[in-house]
């Protein structure tokens, strides 16, 4: 039998100054919005960590922080609170980290609604359980009207680096693989036809997704996996060009490789963009031996978050530049870093 819902305390649809001044209000909002789904285990004001993990010799703590702000709030395949929760949990998880712990601070604009907040506070509820990650503490700011958009989203996330792994990008070598575990582009291109500026329509989805699971299945099947970025502000460009400046290598694109869909390439060539710059918010890049590569992919295609894993091309001795792509037509041209904004507030 369904228990009947408690009634809110919350007096009204909308978020007002008071729910920021540190009396009822506040705590009301705090207490059903917030802490009545996060449900953190200490009642004061720091989170209090233990954990198995933490026990093993050699082990290593992790520790990331991001902020959110991207607009619109909510958008296809995802919305501000997912983001955070997959952004923060990727940042440690393409380190070699098993993510643990999250932070999550909110700066909330007058006249929010709260009903958002709720779906919001949900979403991120979800996609941390699904991530193996708990949300212990956190904060709340409201601000006057105009002062901040809707609301921004602000996650440091704890996690543990298990002895004798050492991700970095100064670990790759010439000759090691380049590998992508799904299509790119498809956030960054959702978030622009969200916005309905450009009265473009396109049956897309953002890529935002936690991939925490799938870097732990393939550090288990590849030893001596070298390195991981997740492509998110920058795309797959700005994340291979950073890697190959820390690594002294040149990287080589195979552009007939690259997992694009035809809308997001359709997009592109419509706006004059280059979705090799396309921000992706559940899409990372990783390099390994080349006698490990198959083990990676197939590590990565038995799991959802990685079913069109594909190499799209290796590390090379260091010449001129630090990443160039060999085009459908045999020429070759440069991918530098991202010059300026693509698009701005894309997460």
């Amino acid at each position: 039998m369904n228990m009947p819902s408690k009634p809110s305390r919350l007096r009204g649809e909308r978020v007002t100054l008071a729910h920021g001044g540190g009396g009822r209000a506040m705590r009301d909002l705090i207490e059903e919005v917030f802490t009545g789904v996060f449900r953190p285990e200490s009642g004061e004001d720091q989170a209090r960590l233990s954990s198995d993990a933490l026990q093993v010799p050699g082990a290593r703590l992790a520790f990331t922080t991001d902020s959110y702000v991207v607009t619109p709030v909510e958008f296809p395949g995802g919305d501000i609170g997912k983001l955070a929760v997959c952004g923060t949990v990727n940042d440690l998880a393409v380190g070699g980290a098993q993510p643990l712990w999250l932070s999550a601070s909110f700066i909330i604009e007058e006249g929010c609604e709260i009903a958002l907040l709720h779906r919001i506070v949900a979403s991120m509820a979800r996609e941390a359980e699904a991530a193996g990650v708990k949300i212990v503490t956190g904060d709340t700011k409201v601000v006057e009207k105009g002062s901040c958009d809707t609301v921004f989203i602000t996650t440091s996330g704890v996690g543990v680096i298990p002895p004798g792994r050492d991700l970095g990008a100064v670990h790759i070598r010439p000759g090691d693989v380049a590998i992508v575990n799904g299509v790119l582009g498809d956030h960054g291109a959702t978030i622009l036809a969200a916005r309905g500026d450009l009265a473009l329509s396109a049956p897309l989805q953002s890529d935002c997704q936690a991939l925490g699971h799938l870097m732990a299945a393939v550090a288990g099947a590849c030893p001596n996996l070298r390195a991981a970025r997740d492509a998110t502000r920058g795309g797959l460009a700005s994340a291979l060009n950073e890697m190959a400046e820390a690594a002294n290598v040149s990287v080589e694109l195979d552009e007939a490789s690259l997992p694009l869909r035809p809308e997001v390439k359709g997009m592109c060539e419509i706006l004059g963009l280059d979705p090799l710059y396309l921000a992706n918010e559940g899409a990372l890049v990783l390099f390994v031996p080349e006698a490990e590569a198959d083990a990676a992919l197939a590590t990565m295609r038995a799991l959802p978050s990685g079913r069109a894993a594909v190499i799209v091309g290796r590390a090379t001795e260091r010449g001129s530049v630090p990443v160039r792509m060999t085009s459908a037509f045999g020429g070759t041209r440069i991918v530098d870093m991202l010059v300026g904004e693509q698009l701005p507030r894309i997460c």
